[in-house]
């Protein structure tokens, strides 16, 4: 099984080959480059450096959301064109699975990552492992990182942080957490190609494609441009 991942769902561009358990290629940059200007160079690139052509891709993976509204959009059409394109099915990858996959080998810890979503509110979830199996104990939302924080407590277990909310609110992290909890390292606190291919594959065992016509972004909560359309509105009623 070959899967192809692409994740542009934060500030992490990254895409990845990933052949059953080997990581084929991976290419992941986060640096001050717009996703529309790096995703489909990354991809080039990568196809170029191993030599394979697209067509023997068996599934597309993609980090449907939530995340950047842009970043979403632009992964999702990337998807959705090379879906068509090849005639491969997609599997819509929750970002928050996505990024917990970063991690395995936790014991009785479980994996509570954070984006920033502004106005101290996170996108989050909570996950762990059963044996080698990955378990969503919270799925994915958008939260006030309080809240999310208090949820960590009430679970009473080693909690593994990352995301790139965690250093915007690891002051507030460090007052208010209880138990036990520590960071992933650098090299696995972002968004990763290889991670989504990973919990691709899990969701392809369960029968969890799709077509490339039915794939949609998960945004979780309304644009900013949405909200102040809706805020015009309510003071034009008033």
């Amino acid at each position: 099984m070959r899967v192809l991942a692409m994740d542009s769902s934060g500030l992490v561009a990254s895409v990845a080959i990933v052949e059953d358990d080997t990581l084929i290629a991976e290419y992941t940059v986060n640096y001050k480059k717009t996703h529309s200007q790096t995703l489909l160079p990354m991809l080039d690139e990568v196809v170029k450096m191993i030599g394979q052509d697209l067509s023997e891709i068996d599934v597309i993976a993609v980090a449907a959301g939530p995340g950047s509204f842009t970043g979403l959009r632009i992964g999702s059409a990337t998807a959705k064109g090379l879906g068509f394109a090849l005639d491969k099915p997609l599997v819509s990858v929750p970002t928050l699975e996505g990024l917990a996959a970063n991690l395995y080998g936790i014991g009785d810890a479980v994996v509570c990552p954070m984006m920033d979503a502004r106005r101290k509110q996170v996108y989050t979830g909570i996950y762990g492992y059963e044996g080698e199996e990955f378990q969503v104990i919270l799925p994915q939302t958008a939260c006030p990182v309080e809240e999310i924080i208090e949820k960590c407590n009430e679970l009473g277990r080693k909690v593994i942080l990352l995301g790139d909310g965690i250093p915007v609110y690891r002051e507030m992290i460090e007052k208010r957490m209880t138990v036990e909890h520590c960071y992933a390292p650098a090299h696995l606190n972002r968004q990763r190609a290889g991670a989504v291919a990973k919990r691709a594959m899990d969701l392809i065992r369960e029968g969890r494609t799709e077509t490339a016509a039915d794939h949609v972004p998960v945004y979780l909560r309304k644009s900013q441009a949405e909200r102040e359309l809706e805020a015009k509105g309510r003071k034009l009623e008033e």
